[in-house]
């Protein structure tokens, strides 16, 4: 979406005795209805929150990830999954840390020998430990600490 106004940025920075502004482009992972779809915190389902419960975390790439595979198990297991578009293999891409793990599952799902509720299930382990730590240790940060974080120093 922003990358018109980023090359017009740069176009026209110079021209205005500014430098030309750097840039990152990055991959951004799906929302959990597909890539059609767009994270929205006004859509609690589009999107795992940290503030999530565990619970919620389920029931969630449950009901609404978006799944490559197909439509009967027996179609699946013959023809595997898309890992394309699928929503639960994209996001183990950003949060599992086993590339190697990640492969294998890759390779089992595309063959069909892995099913959706498979893949699933590994992507709410993941995202499951990864929020509750995240809780954890949001919960032992006091206001003080805010505070003292957020000081005018000097430079």
């Amino acid at each position: 979406d922003q990358d018109p106004y980023f090359r017009m940025t740069r176009e026209c920075a110079p021209r205005m005795g500014y430098h030309k502004p750097a840039l990152i482009e990055a991959s951004f992972f799906p929302a959990l209805q597909g890539a059609k779809g767009k994270m929205s915190a006004s859509d609690e389902t589009s999107a795992i929150f940290l503030t999530d419960t565990p619970k919620q975390i389920k029931d969630k790439i449950n009901k609404y990830a978006f799944s490559g595979g197909q439509q009967t198990v027996e179609e699946h297991r013959r023809l595997g999954a898309n890992i394309d578009i699928d929503v639960s293999y994209q996001w183990l891409k950003f949060f599992l840390d086993d590339d190697d793990e990640l492969a294998r599952i890759g390779e089992e799902y595309a063959r069909g020998r892995m099913l959706t509720g498979e893949i699933k299930a590994k992507l709410i382990d993941v995202l499951t430990d990864l929020v509750v730590s995240f809780q954890r240790r949001r919960a032992m940060v006091t206001d003080d600490m805010v505070y003292a974080y957020m000081a005018v120093r000097n430079m």
